[in-house]
């Protein structure tokens, strides 16, 4: 709104959504270290595959995590597809079995943007889109971006974010400190 105003000198009006939004935002997880954090990230994309194949979206900052994660989850034997800029002529296709029972789709920001994830016939009981973010942006918005691809026009959906102290914003709002207060309450890797 601040920005509407002072740039464009124009008033901001909110808007109600058309079906009332229904996703489940969870609470982030913090991890000690990056390893701790992709290991976390995998297990959980592993569990959910192999219980409910919920379908989900792996939103990453950088092409480098995406080919880790999905490095990480070929080990896993995890079937998966990988949207970034290296695979932008398949982005579609990609976008279009998303939604699918069992899909795991990791994406860069930028990628599949302006395209909505329709979910499967079979998806929405097993609680739609779930969307996995691996770390947290300095700008708001682009959290809020990666969440809001899921749970749209009424569907359900969910999302957490790994966040490690490692992270660079995590570095800049001083996660050294945090770091050895975990260490203080005596909290073991990867918890």
């Amino acid at each position: 709104e601040e920005e509407f105003i002072k740039i464009y000198n124009l008033p901001v009006l909110q808007v109600p959504t058309h079906q009332p939004m229904v996703r489940k935002d969870q609470a982030d997880l913090v991890y000690k270290n990056k390893l701790a954090k992709y290991n976390a990230i995998i297990d959980e994309i592993t569990t959910i595959y192999r219980s409910s194949k919920q379908p989900m979206l792996v939103g990453t900052i950088a092409i480098e995590t995406s080919e880790l994660l999905s490095a990480l989850l070929k080990k896993r034997g995890v079937p998966h597809e990988v949207l970034n800029a290296k695979h932008h002529a398949r982005e579609a296709e990609i976008i279009a079995r998303a939604g699918q029972s069992g899909a795991v789709t990791i994406a860069t920001n930028m990628a599949g943007r302006g395209t909505d994830i329709v979910l499967g016939s079979a998806v929405a009981p097993k609680g739609g889109l779930h969307v996995l973010g691996t770390e947290r942006h300095e700008a708001r918005r682009i959290d809020n971006q990666l969440r809001g691809r899921c749970a749209r026009q009424g569907d359900p959906g969910s999302s957490k974010f790994f966040i490690s102290l490692e992270d660079d914003l995590m570095r800049i709002f001083g996660s050294d400190r945090i770091s050895g207060l975990m260490q203080k309450l005596g909290m073991q890797e990867g918890e």
